[in-house]
């Protein structure tokens, strides 16, 4: 074999590797590793947050320094996941509940993994319980984990980041 040929199939190789993890990158990584351990994305095992009438609560649109950035009420089905492990090494599914359920409890951030590979970063609406500490949300998170589900609530994006922020666990006094 020539050493063009040898070059341009060494080329080849190397385009056809790139097509694949560009391919895979654009998809849900390692989508065989491990399933959920419940629900599916046709049968969702439970729903979490109140279906959002309102992009924005009362006190987000109180907290805005003009007004709040576009938010669009929604509702995704998707498998909870550990949004640093996922981005960092591709873990999800029932293999990774109990790391997941640790991470959230150390305080990473939850997200939400749509079967087509989109990611949203999961944080609760409501801006003043937020911030002072009053929400439940991180709490049906860790319950979740590794579990498919309904997410509601509104769909924020701002330069190709993704957030769904979800209404309705405000603490009970």
């Amino acid at each position: 074999m020539s050493r063009k040929k040898t070059i341009a199939l060494g080329a080849a190789a190397v385009l056809v590797t790139a097509a694949a993890a560009f391919a895979q990158a654009r998809g849900m990584l390692y989508p065989d590793w491990s399933k959920p351990g419940k629900g599916t994305y046709e049968a969702p095992a439970t729903s979490i947050g109140q279906q959002a009438t309102q992009p924005w609560s009362t006190t987000t649109i109180a907290s805005a320094i003009d007004k709040p950035l576009p938010g669009k009420p929604v509702s995704v089905v998707g498998e909870v996941i550990d949004y640093s492990c996922y981005l960092q090494v591709g873990k999800h599914g029932d293999k990774h509940r109990d790391c997941g359920q640790k991470c959230l409890r150390a305080g990473e951030p939850a997200g939400l993994l749509a079967q087509d590979g989109t990611i949203y970063l999961l944080m609760a609406e409501e801006h003043n319980p937020r911030r002072d500490a009053q929400t439940a949300l991180r709490n049906a998170a860790i319950e979740n984990m590794g579990y498919v589900v309904r997410a509601n609530g509104t769909f924020s994006e701002v330069n190709g980041q993704r957030a769904l922020y979800v209404q309705g666990f405000v603490k009970q006094p």
